[in-house]
């Protein structure tokens, strides 16, 4: 077995990354797989980082690939890895490769700190980062519901008033960039959102062509907004019919008052029209909203966890 790990290069390998991906993420409940064309639309993201990209290679044939990623508009030093093996290809020293590979690159790209992914069932990764250094920082949940069983009356604010984000308005785009912003500022691994960045998902987002903002307005003031899309290419692969809340905000001094379970109703009432069965978001388990609670008061149960682990460089 003949084991070489060799970089990315731009304009040859993007379908054997993609390939690779698909295979290696296949399992994933959350994962649909990605074209090349989505691949590369998704390249002209703000942001999107190129560089840092290892394809892993045993005798010869693609088995693995990691991302030494580095975020440009970050300031902290903090980098993040992300890796993916094809099933048949595991267990075979090819993982511990990858993390190697992708610390020295971190490094040298002049990071401080490294962050990695994984399912909390891959308990063999998650030993092999742990004995590389790593620590548990942090723990994620996938959860989902099913639409006929949306809890009522659970407080939400019934003075606010929903207005949609319109995607053809500079002030609505600038305006949810702000919110999103000044609600997630004191979330784990914030960053401000560059106005291009919002844009860019709204209006160009390759996976997730279909989705709609809304605005939570009391008294006449935007005070929160949510995100729900649906990926119908997911839905085709799975063989289901849902729908996502992609994002969720409400700004910190208007908490606690109703406008997040308004807007979250809202926003499934919104996926059920469209005629969906299931919801599904991602959420930080130790939110400091403790949004956590609110999603299962509506009816959201986890389905699966990931979890978050770091090491200093």
């Amino acid at each position: 077995m003949v084991l070489n790990m060799r970089r990315f290069v731009k304009d040859v390998d993007e379908p054997v990354w993609v390939e690779v991906l698909n295979a290696a993420y296949k399992e994933r409940e959350d994962w649909r797989a990605v074209t090349v064309e989505e691949w590369l639309l998704d390249a002209k993201r703000p942001g999107f980082d190129l560089e840092g990209r290892f394809i892993a290679e045993l005798d010869g044939k693609p088995a693995a690939v990691v991302h030494a990623n580095v975020d440009k508009f970050r300031k902290d030093g903090r980098g993040f890895i992300r890796f993916g093996v094809i099933p048949e290809f595991r267990g075979r020293g090819v993982e511990r490769q990858l993390i190697e590979t992708a610390l020295k690159e971190l490094k040298v790209r002049g990071m401080t700190t490294a962050q990695a992914w994984v399912d909390s069932e891959k308990k063999d990764q998650i030993e092999l980062l742990e004995g590389s250094g790593f620590k548990p920082v942090r723990v994620f949940s996938m959860m989902e519901m099913d639409l006929a069983n949306v809890a009522q009356n659970i407080g939400e604010n019934k003075q606010v008033t929903i207005r949609s984000l319109q995607k053809s308005l500079d002030e609505d785009i600038e305006l949810f960039n702000w919110l999103d912003n000044e609600s997630f500022k004191e979330h784990f691994n914030y960053r401000p959102d560059t106005l291009e960045e919002t844009r860019h998902h709204l209006l160009s987002n390759p996976y997730l062509r279909e989705q709609e903002v809304f605005f939570a307005v009391l008294d006449g003031e935007s005070v929160g907004y949510i995100g729900v899309g649906v990926d119908e290419k997911y839905n085709l692969e799975k063989k289901v019919r849902a729908g996502e809340i992609f994002t969720i905000g409400v700004l910190k001094t208007h908490r606690r008052t109703g406008i997040g379970a308004r807007l979250m109703l809202h926003g499934l009432e919104t996926i059920k029209v469209k005629g969906m069965t299931k919801a599904m978001l991602g959420v930080d388990d130790y939110n400091p909203t403790k949004a956590l609670a609110l999603y299962e008061k509506v009816g959201f149960r986890a389905k699966k966890k990931d979890f978050a682990l770091e090491r200093e460089l």
